[in-house]
């Protein structure tokens, strides 16, 4: 996750008094606003709790007041402690930090505790509308879902809640994964805009997990729901020949089937991100990244109208980092003018060093408004593959809510079959036959063999190399 604190803003406290309020940004949109005496409160907290050598530095009290330069100063040292914190393993994942950011989230955009009706969309068709309470944090909303749609809390640690955008088309953008430290009705309304919406999706990136999934009817749906969305939406890859047995199996309601067939299917289970724009091979390279397999798959357009295709193992990844960098913009076109005198938008790019070959590092740069989101694939790739290595179980057991009646009275609602698929488009037939050819081309240095240069699954990197942001986790 992106933590910064790009702005400050004098506010108006008791009596008449002023204080400087500092401006906590997650993913570059407005999460709370704090004052420094609250986040020292947060500091003690932790140092009480964790102990002066786990604790990151925290800038000292001032005895007067403090000057504009002393402002700016304390502020970039403020962000640093907070993405120092969040970077942390056991901080940034700690009940005390997530629950401070809850609270200030909640105070900050002055919603108060109520029951409230929140709509979740399964796919671009199929929505459920849960009872929670505004101070509800993920997990709990998580679990709401779950007993609204009758799924077994063994099974909902399967899915994740992810917040979405719609585009024009009626096309769903995944922006990012909810986290524990947000509340997500203030985070969707705190956006005030009716193109974001919350949407449940698996998790898990191994097919293998289909299987416990399936066993259960509310899982089969939930999943066949989402391989027919993923098939409409094109980002799983259909002939003629597979759609005309997809439909058969549509038809017939074999659901189990239709899935076994799409597992087949090339791109099964992947997110497929919006237009993006990469250094390779080339510099200014148009491309279409999809995550999924382990994998960050590339189709590049390159500069003489050229296409071509390949992988990138997560297991071949040395590090990745976000960076993020704030570009002028003037006329909606980019500005050589500085922020100061130009509205500016922020540009995001990941960027990992890959092991194109034995003793060959490169670093790949994608730049892309999603590049949080690709992060935060690789890292639960790399962490499914460390729970996978050590004999574990994905599966999480959901907390019991200490007052559950407020999900368990409701009534239960499965989940609706989706319509038939519709016939293959003609246009979209001509992209299935240019990605056939495509799938044989590798771009230069990208193997998918497991030759002797390839690094085993057993030897990838955890290090993760954070410049300009906090940390890349779940």
């Amino acid at each position: 996750m992106h933590f910064s604190i790009p702005e400050t803003e004098v506010r108006s406290g008791e009596n008449g008094s002023t204080y400087v309020a500092f401006n906590i940004h997650v993913n570059s949109v407005l999460h709370c606003q704090v004052r420094y005496r609250q986040l020292l409160g947060l500091h003690q907290q932790i140092k009480k709790e964790y102990g002066n050598n786990v604790v990151p530095a925290f800038p000292p009290k001032k005895i007067f007041t403090l000057t504009p330069a002393e402002v700016e100063q304390r502020r970039e040292q403020l962000e640093k402690y907070m993405q120092a914190v969040r970077q942390d393993p056991m901080l940034g994942a700690s009940e005390m930090f997530n629950s401070f950011l809850r609270k200030a989230q909640q105070e900050t955009q002055q919603i108060p505790t109520e029951e409230v009706p929140l709509e979740i969309y399964l796919s671009k068709r199929q929505k459920v509308m849960v009872n929670i309470l505004t101070s509800d944090q993920t997990e709990d909303v998580l679990e709401a879902v779950a007993s609204k749609l009758d799924l077994p809390d063994d099974l909902a640690g399967y899915f994740s809640l992810f917040l979405v955008r719609e585009g024009v088309d009626g096309g769903l953008t995944f922006v990012r994964k909810l986290q524990d430290f947000e509340l997500p009705y203030v985070s969707i309304t705190s956006l005030r805009s009716s193109e974001f919406h919350i949407a449940l999706r698996k998790s898990y990136w191994d097919t293998a997990y289909d299987s416990d999934v399936m066993d259960n009817r509310v899982g089969l749906n939930l999943l066949y729901t989402q391989t027919v969305s993923d098939i409409e939406r094109g980002w799983i890859l259909v002939n003629k020949d597979q759609h005309r047995q997809l439909k058969s199996l549509q038809e017939k309601g074999s659901k189990k089937e239709f899935i076994r067939l799409g597992q087949t299917l090339k791109y099964f289970g992947y997110i497929q991100f919006d237009p993006c724009v990469t250094d390779f091979p080339e510099k200014g390279c148009h491309a279409i990244v999809s995550a999924g397999n382990n994998e960050l798959n590339f189709q590049v357009k390159l500069p003489n109208e050229q296409m071509k295709e390949g992988s990138f193992k997560v297991t071949r990844m040395r590090c990745w980092r976000v960076t993020s960098s704030q570009v002028p913009v003037a006329n909606g076109t980019a500005s050589t003018s500085p922020c100061s005198s130009a509205k500016c938008e922020v540009k995001l790019e990941l960027a990992f060093e890959y092991l194109m070959s034995k003793d060959r590092l490169q670093w790949v740069t994608i730049t892309s408004p999603q590049a949080i989101m690709m992060s935060i694939c690789l890292q639960s790739m790399v962490d499914e593959l460390m729970v996978k290595k050590s004999g574990g179980s994905i599966k999480k057991m959901l907390r019991k809510r200490p007052n559950g009646s407020l999900h368990r009275s409701e009534s239960q609602q499965a989940v609706k079959s989706p319509p038939l698929l519709d016939s293959p488009d003609p246009d979209r037939e001509q992209i299935v036959k240019l990605s056939t050819k495509l799938s044989s081309v590798s771009l230069r240095g990208i193997s998918a063999s497991n030759s002797a240069n390839d690094v085993s699954g057993n030897d990838f990197h955890g290090n993760y190399a954070f410049e300009g942001i906090g940390d890349d986790d779940l």
